[in-house]
């Protein structure tokens, strides 16, 4: 004969099941308001002495958001958004040195002025006045990791600053 299930073991599954169910349905959805199918990024001003850094900052976004594609790029008189920015600051550091006081990492600073805009309703839909990231590169090798440059540096704290901003813009985090 089958033994009765207690009414706690039984909320208990029934509790449990519902966690598991919950958990299931996860999704990253986008905060655009629905008028908002389009983007116009002009190259962002560039307040630092970095040659072409405001450039290679754009054409990243540029690519960032193709990528994403749940915004077509458009020019600015065209676009229903528009993405603003200038480059505040990039520092480039030591930021690990050897026994013997030889730097073996680096750290690099990247800080922009950003604003997202809907054009149609002329606000800002978000802005952050000093948007900061940062990366570290081993001029070293690290075992099987070789040594890197500025250059890769660069690259790296770009690609960080334009997945922030895409993210923000189509997730709203």
């Amino acid at each position: 004969m089958p033994r009765a299930i207690s009414p706690r073991r039984l909320a208990l599954a029934l509790l449990a099941g519902a966690i598991l169910h919950a958990g299931c349905g996860y999704t990253v959805s986008s905060v655009l308001p629905a008028h908002i199918k389009t983007i116009a990024i002009p190259t962002f001003a560039n307040n630092t002495v970095e040659n072409g850094l405001a450039g290679d900052v754009t054409e990243s976004l540029i690519n960032g958001f193709l990528a994403d594609k749940r915004l077509r790029l458009e020019r600015e008189r065209d676009a229903d958004s528009i993405l603003r920015g200038t480059i505040l600051a990039y520092r480039n550091r030591v930021y690990a040195y050897t026994s013997q006081e030889v730097a073996t990492q680096y750290e690099i600073l990247l800080v922009a002025q950003v604003a997202f805009r809907d054009v149609q309703k002329n606000k800002d839909l978000w802005k952050e006045d000093e948007l900061t990231v940062r990366t570290t590169y081993n001029v070293v090798a690290v075992g099987s990791e070789p040594a890197k440059t500025e250059v890769d540096g660069r690259k790296d704290v770009i690609q960080k600053m334009t997945d922030l901003i895409v993210s923000r813009t189509v997730q709203g985090w």
